[in-house]
Protein backbone atom coordinates (compact mmCIF):
# COMPACT_ATOMS: atom_id res chain seq x y z
CA UNK A 1 0.00 0.00 0.00
CA UNK A 2 1.42 3.77 -0.82
CA UNK A 3 2.16 6.15 2.27
CA UNK A 4 0.02 8.56 2.05
CA UNK A 5 1.96 12.17 3.37
CA UNK A 6 0.23 15.03 4.90
CA UNK A 7 2.49 18.51 4.71
CA UNK A 8 1.23 21.24 6.63
CA UNK A 9 2.14 24.95 5.96
CA UNK A 10 1.57 26.79 9.51
CA UNK A 11 1.61 30.72 8.77
CA UNK A 12 0.74 33.52 10.64
CA UNK A 13 -1.75 34.93 8.74
CA UNK A 14 -2.76 39.00 7.80
CA UNK A 15 -4.47 40.12 10.42
CA UNK A 16 -3.47 39.88 14.37
CA UNK A 17 -4.80 36.81 16.01
CA UNK A 18 -4.64 34.70 12.56
CA UNK A 19 -2.94 31.39 12.22
CA UNK A 20 -3.23 29.27 9.01
CA UNK A 21 -2.38 26.03 8.72
CA UNK A 22 -2.17 25.23 4.53
CA UNK A 23 -2.39 21.06 4.61
CA UNK A 24 -1.38 19.30 1.45
CA UNK A 25 -2.45 15.91 1.09
CA UNK A 26 -5.22 13.37 3.08
CA UNK A 27 -6.22 13.93 6.39
CA UNK A 28 -6.51 10.18 7.49
CA UNK A 29 -5.57 8.35 10.14
CA UNK A 30 -2.32 7.86 9.27
CA UNK A 31 -1.45 11.77 8.56
CA UNK A 32 -3.26 13.44 11.28
CA UNK A 33 -0.89 13.36 14.60
CA UNK A 34 0.79 16.35 13.25
CA UNK A 35 -2.87 18.18 12.54
CA UNK A 36 -3.74 17.80 15.99
CA UNK A 37 -0.55 18.78 17.58
CA UNK A 38 -0.67 21.71 15.63
CA UNK A 39 -4.31 22.79 16.89
CA UNK A 40 -3.94 21.94 20.11
CA UNK A 41 -0.22 23.96 20.34
CA UNK A 42 -3.03 27.06 18.49
CA UNK A 43 -3.48 30.14 20.61
CA UNK A 44 -4.34 32.09 17.63
CA UNK A 45 -8.25 34.14 17.58
CA UNK A 46 -8.64 32.43 14.26
CA UNK A 47 -7.10 29.57 12.60
CA UNK A 48 -7.92 29.14 9.25
CA UNK A 49 -7.33 25.86 8.19
CA UNK A 50 -7.15 25.25 4.27
CA UNK A 51 -8.16 22.59 2.21
CA UNK A 52 -7.39 23.14 -1.26
CA UNK A 53 -4.99 20.11 -1.86
CA UNK A 54 -6.84 18.14 0.28
CA UNK A 55 -8.17 15.30 -1.63
CA UNK A 56 -9.92 13.47 1.09
CA UNK A 57 -10.12 13.20 4.73
CA UNK A 58 -11.67 9.40 6.64
CA UNK A 59 -13.81 9.26 9.88
CA UNK A 60 -10.49 9.61 12.08
CA UNK A 61 -10.11 13.23 10.02
CA UNK A 62 -13.58 14.30 10.69
CA UNK A 63 -13.08 13.29 14.16
CA UNK A 64 -9.66 15.77 14.26
CA UNK A 65 -11.35 18.21 12.52
CA UNK A 66 -14.38 18.01 15.03
CA UNK A 67 -11.90 18.07 18.37
CA UNK A 68 -10.52 21.39 16.89
CA UNK A 69 -14.17 22.84 16.63
CA UNK A 70 -14.61 22.08 20.07
CA UNK A 71 -11.52 22.96 21.58
CA UNK A 72 -11.41 26.62 19.25
CA UNK A 73 -15.63 27.51 20.67
CA UNK A 74 -15.42 26.08 24.22
CA UNK A 75 -12.19 29.04 24.17
CA UNK A 76 -13.82 31.85 22.12
CA UNK A 77 -11.92 31.58 19.17
CA UNK A 78 -12.92 30.48 15.69
CA UNK A 79 -11.70 27.85 12.96
CA UNK A 80 -12.57 28.66 9.75
CA UNK A 81 -12.45 26.30 6.73
CA UNK A 82 -11.01 27.30 3.39
CA UNK A 83 -11.30 25.72 -0.14
CA UNK A 84 -13.25 22.77 0.92
CA UNK A 85 -13.92 19.99 -2.14
CA UNK A 86 -17.56 18.96 -2.78
CA UNK A 87 -16.56 15.40 -1.63
CA UNK A 88 -15.07 16.76 1.31
CA UNK A 89 -18.50 18.91 2.08
CA UNK A 90 -20.36 15.43 1.44
CA UNK A 91 -18.08 13.42 4.16
CA UNK A 92 -18.96 16.31 6.56
CA UNK A 93 -22.80 16.06 5.62
CA UNK A 94 -22.78 12.50 5.84
CA UNK A 95 -21.28 12.72 9.44
CA UNK A 96 -23.86 15.19 9.76
CA UNK A 97 -21.08 18.15 11.56
CA UNK A 98 -20.81 20.27 8.47
CA UNK A 99 -23.22 22.87 10.33
CA UNK A 100 -20.28 23.27 13.02
CA UNK A 101 -17.92 24.92 10.65
CA UNK A 102 -17.65 28.03 8.89
CA UNK A 103 -16.38 27.36 5.07
CA UNK A 104 -14.48 29.96 2.85
CA UNK A 105 -14.21 30.17 -0.67
CA UNK A 106 -10.49 31.66 -0.13
CA UNK A 107 -8.06 32.88 2.63
CA UNK A 108 -8.22 36.32 1.88
CA UNK A 109 -12.44 36.26 2.71
CA UNK A 110 -11.67 33.90 5.68
CA UNK A 111 -9.38 36.44 6.94
CA UNK A 112 -11.62 38.92 6.34
CA UNK A 113 -14.18 37.58 8.21
CA UNK A 114 -12.63 37.15 11.41
CA UNK A 115 -12.93 40.73 11.99
CA UNK A 116 -10.73 43.76 12.30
Amino acid sequence: MLQQSLVIEDVVGGKDGQRILSLDGPLVLATLFEFQSKVRADASKTLIVDFTKVPFVDSAGIGALVGAYITHTKNGRNLFLVGVSERIHQALAVTRVEQFFRFFDSQAAAQKASGP
